[in-house]
């Protein structure tokens, strides 16, 4: 039982076709969560039912929990100037195992606010680099200035294969041994 709206003594209506009744309790199974959340309308398209999904719950000290998207909306909506679309989740909770309580794993409970991270690609052991670190031409490409000597640099250009926004593969242009120029930001520049 994870609610009871009625106090002793308040007056409940049958369910009929004119009313809806009154709700005594409301039940779950918490062995039995779902996980509901936004997608922006960029992102949806990448999305498929059977994804495996990392759902961290904040009120549980960062614990990680597996999901297995399940829904996707197929209509959006509009919340602060952008189209979102739910999604829902299977919660795979562990299943107790004996084991003594200090070491067991967290109990969820229902309204937990939550993230969830859908990994929609991924490589190992590749050479990457921080985004931080990449330079851009008038022409779109991207390149990377080492150094050849004392406080000599040269440009280097770079072909990048998949980026989660922090860090970048690398798939040519560098082998991992170079020294890379720290970029000058636009403000320092000005600065200057």
């Amino acid at each position: 039982v994870i609610a009871v709206p009625v106090k002793a003594g308040a007056s409940v209506t049958e369910a009929n076709n004119f009313n809806e009744g009154t709700t005594i309790a409301s039940i779950a199974d918490m062995n039995d969560m779902i996980f509901e959340g936004f997608v922006d309308e960029s992102e949806v398209a990448k999305l498929q039912s059977g994804m495996s999904m990392e759902i961290i719950m904040g009120a549980l000290d960062d614990n990680q929990f597996t999901g297995k998207l399940e829904y996707i909306s197929p209509k959006g909506v509009t919340q602060e100037g952008t189209i979102q679309f739910e999604i829902r989740a299977a919660l795979m909770l562990p299943k107790p195992d004996g084991t003594p309580k200090e070491d067991a794993s967290p109990f969820v409970r229902a309204g937990y606010s939550a993230n969830a991270k859908i990994v929609l690609d991924k490589k190992e052991d590749v050479l990457s680099i921080d985004e931080s670190l990449l330079q851009f031409d008038k022409d779109g490409k991207t390149y990377v200035e080492i150094e050849t000597g004392d406080q000599t640099f040269e440009r280097k250009d770079v072909d990048l294969g998949l980026s989660d926004g922090v860090v970048a593969e690398v798939l040519s242009g560098l082998d991992g041994t170079e020294k890379i120029k720290l970029p000058i930001s636009k403000s320092e520049e000005k600065e200057s």
